[in-house]
């Protein structure tokens, strides 16, 4: 079980450097982004901080939605929130991130 968990970690973060901040072109791993992943079963939750706290708006949401939509295209993940802080939209990117569609998650 250990074992699946390290693959499983190895797989988030090489999805993780595929994604890049459309400003500066530059891999979110490379510039250190991501404080924390937390691996819970099939649940993954990222906390991560932008390049500054006015980075433009548009691309903190790009980012955090490309987290999201990536992770969960990794198999034996069903869940992923994403929780962006240290900046001025970190509330509204959150929410709008967190509540878009999850195809692995029946419609309620």
């Amino acid at each position: 079980m250990a074992q699946d968990l390290k693959q499983l970690r190895v797989q988030i973060f090489d999805e993780l450097s595929k994604i890049v901040d459309p400003e500066i072109n530059t891999s979110i791993t490379e510039l250190e982004l991501i404080d924390e992943v937390d691996i819970n079963n099939s649940n993954v939750k990222v906390d991560l901080h932008l390049t500054s706290p006015f980075c433009p708006a548009v691309f903190g949401f790009k980012i955090c939605q490309d987290i999201h939509d990536n992770l969960l295209k990794i198999d034996g993940i069903d869940d992923v929130k994403v929780n962006v802080s240290n900046h001025f939209m970190s509330e509204a990117i959150n929410n709008q991130v967190n509540n878009s569609p999850n195809p692995k998650k029946p419609k309620t």
